[in-house]
C-alpha cells in the first residue's frame, strides 16, 4: 500500500505508554498500528511528526473514532494475520497491551515482523511479585496492570519478561530496545537490578536478525 496523507484533527493529550513508544518513532516513517483504538497515536505522530500510516482495529466504535479524528483505520483481527499487507510495507508497526490477548502472539510478532522492518510491542508482566502472591495464595493474579477476573478477562496468553525474551531469542527476534516500568510508567533500580520481579509493564522494540543481516 502506498503512504496516504491524513487529514487529521489536532491530538489529544497522549497516555503515557503511547507517549513512550511516540518517542521511539522517527519523523516522516510509516507505521502500522495493530488493535489502534481511537487513533490516538496516528493522529498525534502525523501532526508532530509528519507520520503516515494505518491503523488496524476490530471494534466499530473505536473505528468510527478514529476515522472522525481522520485516521486511516482498516477493520480487520489480528488474530487472522495481516496477509492484506505485503512484505516490508512499513518502517514500523506497533502493538501496545494487545499481545496477551492473542490466540498466538508468536505467529503475530512473525507478521508485524514480516510487513515492518520493527516492531514495537508491550504487554504486562505475569512475573511481577503482586502476581506471584496471588498465585502462591492460589488465585490467578488482579493487579494494577491485569485488574480483571480470569473469567472475564480477555488476556489468555500472560507471560513474563523471561518468557518473551525467550521467544525471541528461539525464533531469531533481535531485542534492540527495552523500557521495564512500573505501574507508573517510570523505570529504576528496582527494574533492572531484577526485570522480571518487578517489572509491571514491558516495552519492547524488535527487528529480524534476518532482515538485518
Amino acid at each position: 500500500m502506498e503512504p496516504e496523507v491524513m487529514n487529521v484533527h489536532p491530538p489529544e493529550r497522549l497516555r503515557p505508554d503511547l507517549s513512550l513508544i511516540s518517542d521511539w518513532i522517527p519523523p516522516e516513517t510509516h507505521i502500522l498500528d495493530l488493535g489502534c483504538g481511537e487513533g490516538a497515536l496516528l493522529a498525534y505522530l502525523h501532526e508532530e511528526r509528519g507520520v503516515t500510516g494505518y491503523g488496524l482495529e476490530i471494534d466499530e466504535d473505536e473505528i468510527a473514532a478514529a476515522v472522525a479524528r481522520g485516521v486511516n483505520v482498516i477493520q480487520g483481527d489480528v488474530d487472522d494475520g495481516l496477509q492484506q499487507f505485503a512484505t516490508g510495507s512499513f518502517d514500523f508497526v506497533v502493538m501496545t497491551q494487545a499481545l496477551q490477548a492473542l490466540q498466538r502472539p508468536d505467529l503475530a510478532i512473525g507478521e508485524m515482523l514480516r510487513v515492518g522492518r520493527t516492531a514495537i510491542v508491550t504487554f504486562p508482566n505475569f512475573g511481577h511479585w503482586m502476581a506471584r502472591i496471588d498465585v502462591m495464595g492460589g488465585r490467578m493474579p488482579r493487579t494494577r496492570t491485569m485488574p480483571d477476573n480470569w473469567y472475564d478477562s480477555d488476556n489468555i496468553h500472560l507471560c513474563t519478561v523471561r518468557d518473551f525474551e525467550a521467544l525471541c531469542q528461539d525464533n531469531g527476534w533481535r531485542i534492540t530496545r527495552r523500557n521495564l516500568l512500573n505501574h507508573d510508567h517510570q523505570d529504576g533500580w528496582l527494574q533492572r537490578v531484577s526485570p522480571n520481579l518487578f517489572t509491571e509493564i514491558a516495552v519492547y522494540m524488535l527487528e529480524s536478525e534476518q532482515r538485518s543481516k
